[in-house]
């Protein structure tokens, strides 16, 4: 397991809920730090995780902590993870389920968004997201993505860009070996709360349709704030 996006608050709490499950799993979960100042280390280190450095930038950790994990030669699934997600209790056993199944070595699974807030706001982001993820396939990284060692690297892993790595990775994968799992992934709603419940979602977008029309990364990762 990879934790990205580090922060030792969010990341606490996130090690709290997972480590004792994936701990009774046998899965190792490391965290993939971008050289951050907030006690980053010392919290995963606290919590029983393992520790990787890496260069600043979302795809670059990602990368980093998913090689640092293939390089020890035991580990056959990858499961990524932002560090203010926290996946329901029960989805060390779904994902157990899903890697079970040997056809689903060239699939990968991602989890159902959700948001910490009860504003009715969060439920039409998180039906819009439902909504896109189904018709675009187009999962994003704060959902979790459970992926074979295998498959990952056939489509080449997570690109060293700071923003839209988890789109340049499921692209790769494509919609048709894109599969929801049964378990919510609960998200920190601070960037909508702060952004704004509207101009959040459609900044997003807005990004998103940039990227895919071929505005480089780090020009978009500037417009995303």
């Amino acid at each position: 397991m990879n934790a990205e996006r580090p922060g030792s608050c969010g990341l606490g709490r996130t090690l709290e809920a997972i480590g004792p499950v994936a701990a009774a799993a046998g899965w190792p979960i490391l965290v993939s730090d971008g050289g951050s100042t907030d006690g980053t280390p010392e919290t995963a280190r606290r919590h029983g995780a393992r520790v990787v450095r890496a260069p600043r930038g979302r795809g670059s950790q990602l990368a980093a902590g998913a090689e640092a994990l293939l390089a020890d030669g035991g580990t056959e699934w990858l499961f990524f993870l932002h560090a203010d997600s926290v996946p329901d209790p029960y989805w060390a056993d779904e994902a157990a389920r899903f890697a079970a199944a040997a056809d689903n070595r060239d699939r990968a699974g991602y989890g159902r968004f959700a948001l910490d807030d009860a504003a009715a706001p969060a439920r039409r982001i998180e039906r819009l997201v439902e909504w896109r993820c189904r018709r675009f396939g187009l999962p994003y990284g704060d959902q979790g993505l459970l992926i074979h060692r295998d498959l990952y690297r056939e489509v080449g892993g997570f690109p060293a860009i700071g923003l839209m790595e988890d789109v340049a990775v499921v692209r790769r994968i494509g919609r048709r070996r894109l599969v929801p799992l049964p378990f919510a992934v609960t998200t920190s709603a601070e960037r909508y709360r702060r952004g704004g419940y509207v101009r959040r979602p459609l900044r997003n977008l807005g990004c998103l349709a940039l990227y895919l029309a071929g505005l480089p990364p780090d020009a978009v990762r500037r417009l995303y704030g």
